[in-house]
Formats: C-alpha cells, sequence, structure tokens
C-alpha cells in the first residue's frame, strides 16, 4: 500500500515537473527572441608604410583600424543616433570660432561604396555646416537604407527632396546639383559657400583651411571654378548633340548638330567641381540667363565641366572671375596624360585616366595641398585611404581650441566604441 502511494507520489511529482518545463519552453517562445550579436569584425593593421611616408603622423597610429563591415553597423544597429554618432567618431561640436561663423554647404552625390561615404562624411562633418546628399537612383535598396539612416542623425545632413538616375558624363549628374542647390537655397543655416564632392573624393585640408582658404583675398568674393576657353578638341562636346540612353552607363553622342549657345555666350571648359558663393547659387536658380543655359546643355557631353565656368565668366554674375583661369586648387587629381608633367606616376591604378590612389601616391597628394583628393577606392587600394583619413584627423584635431573629446580619435575597439560593436543586433 505505501509502495503504490510512493509510485503515485512519485507519479505527481514527475508530471508536476513537466507541466512546469513545458511552461517555461512555451513562454520563453512567446517571448522576444534576445538579438544575436554580430562578432566584432576582424580588421586590417594599420599599415606601418604611412608613418613612414607622412613623417608628420603622431606615435601611435599604428593602433588605427579602419572601419569594417560599416554597413552592416549601421544597418543593424538599434542604439540611439547619440550613440551611433559617438562610436562612428564623428566630431559634434564646432572646433573654432572662425569656423563657427563662416559655415559651409557640402554637395555629396553617391551610389556605391557605403564605406566611402561614412569615412568622407565624417571627415568633412562639423555641425556649423549643412550637408545635401544626393543617393543615384541606380543604387541598392540596402545602399539607399543604410544613407537614410545615417543622414537622419543629423539635423544638418538631409537627402536631396529629388533623385536623378546618373549617367557618366550626362545631363543627370549636373542636375542633380542643381536638385540640391534648390534644397540648400531654402536651409536655415547661413551658409557662404557651397563645395561639391562625390562619394571617391577625400578632404586634404581640415575644415579650418578651408574656411581660411575661401576667405582669403583672392576667393572673398569670388567663386572658384577652374577652367579656361573652351579648346578646339573640346568643342565637339557643345557643338554635337549627346543623349543619355536608359541602361547607358555613358552619354552617347549623334551626329547632329546643335544651335549656338543663348545669349551668344562664350563656352568656357573646366573642372565639374566648385566652390561657390551663395549670391551665385541665387542666380543660377532664378536668373533667364543661367536657365536658357541650362536648357541648351542638356543635350551636351558632360555639361558639368562647360556650365559652372561658362557662368562665372559673365560680368554681372555675382562673384564671377572673368579672368580667371585654372586657378583655385579645388582637387589634387592624377591624369594619365599628365604623368611626367604635373605629377610623378600612379602608384595605384588608372580607371578612365584618372589614377586610383595607392598608399605611395599619397606624399604627393599631401605636399599639393588642394581642397580635396580624388580618386580612392576601399577594395584595390584601402591602405591609401587608412592612412590618409588618420593624417587629417590628426590635423583636425590639433587645430582645435576646444577640449578634444574621446570619441572624435579615430581608435577602433577603443573604450567609447566597444559597447557599440557588442550591442549590435539583427535589424
Amino acid at each position: 500500500m505505501h509502495q503504490l502511494e510512493g509510485t503515485k507520489c512519485s507519479f505527481l511529482l514527475c508530471l508536476g515537473m513537466s507541466i512546469i518545463i513545458c511552461s517555461v519552453i512555451y513562454m520563453r517562445t512567446r517571448m522576444p527572441t534576445e538579438p544575436k550579436l554580430l562578432e566584432p569584425p576582424s580588421c586590417r593593421s594599420f599599415s606601418t608604410e604611412c608613418k613612414a611616408l607622412l613623417p608628420s603622423m603622431e606615435e601611435g597610429v599604428e593602433r588605427y583600424r579602419r572601419d569594417c563591415q560599416l554597413e552592416s553597423y549601421i544597418m543593424n544597429s538599434r542604439m540611439q543616433c547619440s550613440n551611433l554618432t559617438r562610436d562612428l567618431h564623428f566630431i559634434t561640436k564646432p572646433l573654432s570660432r572662425e569656423e563657427e561663423y563662416y559655415p559651409l554647404a557640402f554637395i555629396v552625390t553617391v551610389h556605391k561604396e557605403l564605406e566611402l561615404f561614412v569615412r568622407l562624411l565624417r571627415a568633412i562633418y562639423m555641425p556649423q555646416n549643412v550637408y545635401c546628399i544626393h543617393v543615384d537612383n541606380k543604387a541598392s535598396v540596402e545602399y539607399q537604407t543604410a544613407v537614410l539612416k545615417l543622414v537622419s542623425c543629423f539635423k544638418n545632413t538631409f537627402l536631396s527632396s529629388q533623385r536623378e538616375t546618373v549617367t557618366y558624363a550626362g545631363f543627370s549628374r549636373l542636375q542633380a546639383d542643381i536638385n540640391c542647390m534648390k534644397d540648400l537655397s531654402k536651409s536655415k543655416i547661413g551658409w557662404r559657400k557651397v563645395v561639391n564632392l562625390c562619394g571617391q573624393d577625400f578632404p586634404v585640408k581640415s575644415n579650418l583651411e578651408l574656411v581660411r582658404y575661401m576667405q582669403s583675398k583672392q576667393w572673398r568674393d569670388r567663386n572658384m571654378t577652374p577652367g579656361v576657353k573652351q579648346p578646339e578638341s573640346m568643342k565637339q562636346r557643345t557643338q554635337l548633340q549627346h543623349r543619355e540612353i536608359v541602361g547607358s552607363h555613358v552619354a552617347t553622342r549623334f551626329r547632329l548638330k546643335k544651335g549656338p549657345p543663348p545669349h551668344n555666350l562664350p563656352v568656357y571648359f573646366g573642372t565639374a567641381y566648385y566652390a561657390l558663393t551663395r549670391a551665385f547659387v541665387d542666380f543660377v536658380l532664378e536668373s533667364p540667363k543661367a536657365q536658357d543655359l541650362l536648357e541648351w546643355s542638356k543635350d551636351t557631353f558632360s555639361p558639368d565641366e562647360h556650365y559652372w565656368v561658362t557662368l562665372n565668366h559673365i560680368k554681372e554674375v555675382p562673384g564671377s572671375h572673368i579672368d580667371g583661369g585654372w586657378e583655385g586648387d579645388i582637387r589634387a587629381i592624377k591624369w594619365r596624360d599628365q604623368e611626367g608633367r604635373v605629377h610623378n606616376g600612379c602608384k595605384g591604378h588608372y580607371v578612365r585616366e584618372i589614377c586610383i590612389y595607392g598608399v605611395e601616391d599619397l606624399p604627393w597628394i599631401v605636399n599639393r595641398n588642394s581642397m580635396f583628393a580624388n580618386k580612392f577606392e576601399s577594395n584595390t587600394f584601402p591602405e591609401a585611404l587608412d592612412c590618409l583619413e588618420q593624417w587629417h584627423r590628426n590635423k583636425v584635431l590639433n587645430q582645435t581650441i576646444v577640449p578634444i573629446e574621446a570619441s572624435w580619435l579615430l581608435a577602433t575597439q577603443s573604450n567609447s566604441s566597444s559597447s557599440y560593436f557588442n550591442s549590435i543586433a539583427g535589424a
């Protein structure tokens, strides 16, 4: 009898325990699962070759590692913007009164390589400036989402309200800048000059140096649009019609001749890059003469290489530089046909006759001291950008008159970033 009761109790105890265990398992399946943490990336060691090439690099830069898997981090992070901007090492305070009183506007057109964009943005970012980002319609949904997520963390940074499907050497590239100018003209930030960039650019001058350069006697009230009267070899660009064909990567030439430019304007040829006064931008958006030239340029080849410089040679245009030539050191670019005359050759490789910089190109870039350098790639020669980025941030922080915050230092796995890496979660 006692044995039967004992067996009965054991059965009831096991049954009860089974019910409890099943209940716990059921409840846990009903609860949100814990986010799966991503492992911190294993990054390449910072090249000691960088310090040998740029002797001004400070001690300790060997600790630097480049950011890896930025797209995954930005897309998958559930952290607040304040933490994300901190852990991506953005500078969050004006570094001098001089810079604070002379805010700049930036137009950045991008379509690929998120890592390059993030590193470019944090290199040029200052809270007193304003930034319009144009993301090409061709960019992947994942890329567009990541850029939007990052940009939304800054009050002074926004996506262009109208986007283009950009074709190389097509009118769409010029239109992308115009779209951003329309948005910037409505900005409450009193920006003084606007600079345009692409995703493969990187600054050489610090923000303070940019401000001082643009306020120098030569450029204080002038637009910077390097270029000259259109050479004979370039006239076919504007004398024959060109079209952007859907699916094509470059504007296509037709044999049909174009009419002369409006208002008998002499056409100039120059770079697609500029530094323009706000009054000039207002002229571009409001003047019938500027609008007529824009309309005429729609079926030309690479119109951004004649539009800005042509307008800047009109006497009545605000900030015009009618006697200007190639003055204005906006970009350090190694063109293949200038090898031996302007530069010592490309240490990376050429793409469309332009050098993709290798690390051994850095001394030439730094000694030239242009506003920006072009072009960089993260896949082929990543060490070049690693090195230049650290050199640039060192210079920026050495020039500041405000206390330096730890998160502004480009040192991965630092105390400020460890919490970020350890709390990355699946979207």
